[in-house]
């Protein structure tokens, strides 16, 4: 489930995510070679599934999103210490074309070449993405935390 939350909307988006990668992993665990780690294999499926999830819902969440996004209210200020879950809201107000990349670049350790290549985008397309994600995230967590200015 940890893999799957950060691409995903919501819990219960989540949790179809999951299903769906753990049905993968139940059809083609008799083609999965004993003597490579079983970890890496098994995260690959479940973000492979969570992109394929996303690529669906493309097209009709990306325009929504995208409007969302810029008028998204403000969130609950507050001092205290970031949550994961509050990490988690965070990611979520990104458009999901953004959120994607993020996620593929800064937690799944991809690079642009191999992000580009599993969405069907461009190079320049997967670095733009990611330097608006990054921006729209510094944007709310000054929003968050009551800040000005938050560094990368």
């Amino acid at each position: 489930m940890s893999v799957c939350l950060p691409y995903a909307d919501d819990r219960e988006e989540a949790a179809e995510v999951l299903n769906d990668g753990f049905m993968k992993i139940f059809k083609s665990v008799k083609t999965f070679d004993l003597s490579r780690p079983f970890e890496p294999w098994f995260r690959k499926i479940m973000v492979n599934t969570a992109i394929n999830s996303y690529r669906q819902h493309r097209l009709v969440i990306q325009g929504e999103e995208m409007e969302k996004a810029r008028h998204a209210a403000e969130p609950e200020n507050t001092l205290s210490s970031i949550s994961y879950q509050e990490i988690l809201d965070l990611l979520r107000k990104l458009p999901p074309a953004y959120r994607t990349v993020f996620n593929l670049y800064a937690i799944e350790g991809y690079k642009h070449e191999e992000i580009a290549e599993m969405l069907g985008i461009s190079v320049g397309t997967s670095k733009s993405n990611l330097h608006r994600a990054k921006e729209a995230l510094k944007k709310h967590l000054n929003i968050f935390f009551e800040t000005d200015y938050v560094e990368s």
